[in-house]
């Protein structure tokens, strides 16, 4: 891989790298692929460099849940909906995972929300994300909850070569939809876990009806969600997670639905899989 002097054309890039922050794409040095930013070995002066990274993330994508970072723990925000699913998605993980006493990885773990209650069911959590604002919120609301939860900044693919199967349970909720390689985030988490382990996905199915329910009435309609927050063309078919688990050596062993009812405005489990739904996997 080509060295790079560091220059006042280059440094913007070889800045960003070593602070952890997305390079800017008109800066020297870096480079737009499929969705990735990555940037090639800088020399910052004699003896210093900076390591090349690729981050599975989309700039726009942090850049807009870190605008909304402080409203993370306001169950009357633009974050209601992951409040008031957080209790579903807890009972199914523990109703397959029993958490208490596991070593349990939430990637993309936002705030906190989910990693709190996970750590609240007596499992040892660590949350991952790459939004700063996000883990610091979530960092802050340990002080107010008490609970014990080990939060950092990094990609999920370079834990995985820093911890191959350590975890006994890993989960990404609500993730998937997000990011520019979705196969990539589900094979780091199945090497994350233990064989054996279980690995958890929720995401939105892509059909017309997930698109009218997820897009036009959440976002536009009855407006539950800031307008932008998903792209109907990041959805996933739970065939096609199914098959990116089974690649990555992961039996699919449960698909739930999720369904909300605008009139009731409860949301709850079930057999209909065509908005929302989870997926439970087994290592094998």
């Amino acid at each position: 891989m080509r060295t790079q002097p560091a220059t006042k054309q280059n440094y913007p890039a070889a800045q960003a790298l070593c602070l952890g922050l997305p390079a800017p794409m008109s800066a020297p040095g870096a480079q737009e692929t499929c969705g990735f930013t990555r940037l090639f070995r800088v020399k910052l002066r004699p003896g210093i460099y900076c390591e090349p990274i690729m981050t599975n993330a989309d700039p726009i994508e942090l850049e807009k849940f870190s605008q909304l970072a402080h409203n993370w723990w306001d169950p009357t925000s633009e974050f209601k909906p992951l409040h008031e699913i957080n209790p579903l998605r807890l009972g199914y993980i523990d109703s397959i995972a029993q958490l208490a006493g596991k070593t349990v990885l939430d990637v993309g773990c936002g705030g906190g929300i989910l990693s709190e209650s996970m750590a609240g069911a007596g499992a040892q959590v660590t949350g991952i994300d790459l939004g700063e604002k996000a883990l610091q919120v979530a960092q802050l609301h340990l002080l107010e909850s008490g609970k014990q939860v080990e939060y950092r900044k990094i990609p999920v693919e370079q834990l995985a070569e820093e911890k191959p199967g350590h975890y006994d349970v890993v989960t990404c909720m609500e993730m998937l939809e997000h990011v520019p390689d979705p196969q990539s985030i589900v094979r780091a988490c199945a090497a994350l876990v233990k064989p054996g382990g279980h690995v958890f996905f929720s995401t939105l199915n892509r059909n017309p009806k997930s698109y009218l329910f997820a897009i036009i009435g959440a976002e536009y309609v009855l407006n539950m969600l800031p307008r932008g927050t998903h792209d109907y063309a990041k959805f996933l078919k739970p065939s096609e997670l199914a098959q990116f688990c089974r690649n990555a050596h992961l039996d699919v062993a449960d698909v739930t639905g999720m369904s909300y009812n605008p009139f009731s405005k409860i949301y709850t489990l079930g057999r209909d899989s065509s908005v929302n739904y989870l997926i439970a996997c087994r290592r094998s």
